[in-house]
């Protein structure tokens, strides 16, 4: 990890650019927001984003859902990857929560529900207008950490850790930021030339390394 970049403030362009962003997922409420988050791991937000209406017409909401069968689900999710152990998690937590009131939004008792990580909480979290207990680290930010320097290897966790480490706990929102970084500029084929973070970018620089 660089210790040449003062990160708190390099970081403040893209939070600044990204801050009020919304997820991609195309959720209503936290019941919504909750449902696609775990059906998203592994998969597209564009997938989920289009399943969704048949879903929550057929299961509208967390009581719906408690009652949801995997032969009810499986017709909507199907085409979801990993929808069978998705289907046990869903129906599980559902039964655990029982209605939408109770979703909890701390991320020990996120985390300690069937199908939600340390990434899946930390999303929940932001999107519910909560102070960030974490960073988000999604297939992005895995992608795009190391590249800038904030952190180096390939585990979530550690990049996580690392994160946390470079930053203020104020500023633990980098992670959706530097997602959207990855979704949108830094792509597996970055581009670099117009990316607002290449002034601070090891990669960048390195590209330039006589």
């Amino acid at each position: 990890m660089s210790t040449k970049v003062n990160w708190p403030e390099a970081i403040k362009p893209l939070l600044k650019k990204y801050k009020k962003t919304k997820h991609p997922l195309d959720y209503e409420n936290h019941y919504q927001l909750l449902v696609m988050v775990v059906l998203s791991a592994q998969d597209s937000d564009k997938h989920i984003n289009q399943l969704a209406p048949e879903l929550f017409e057929a299961f509208p909401n967390m009581g719906a859902l408690s009652n949801a069968t995997p032969e009810t689900l499986f017709p909507l999710i199907g085409s979801v990857r990993n929808y069978a152990n998705k289907t046990k998690w869903l129906i599980s937590l559902a039964q655990k929560i029982k209605k939408d009131a109770n979703i909890p939004l701390t991320l020990d008792e996120l985390t300690a529900l069937p199908g939600i990580g340390r990434k899946s909480a930390n999303v929940i979290r932001r999107e519910a207008g909560e102070s960030p207990e974490g960073v988000i680290v999604d297939l992005h930010v895995v992608r795009v950490a190391p590249r800038l320097g904030i952190a180096e290897g390939t585990d979530p966790k550690k990049i996580e850790k690392q994160i946390m480490e470079a930053l203020p706990k104020s500023e633990w929102d980098a992670g959706m930021a530097i997602s959207f970084l990855g979704r949108e500029i830094c792509r597996p084929t970055p581009k670099c030339e117009i990316c607002l973070m290449n002034t601070v970018c090891a990669y960048y620089k390195s590209l330039y390394k006589k």
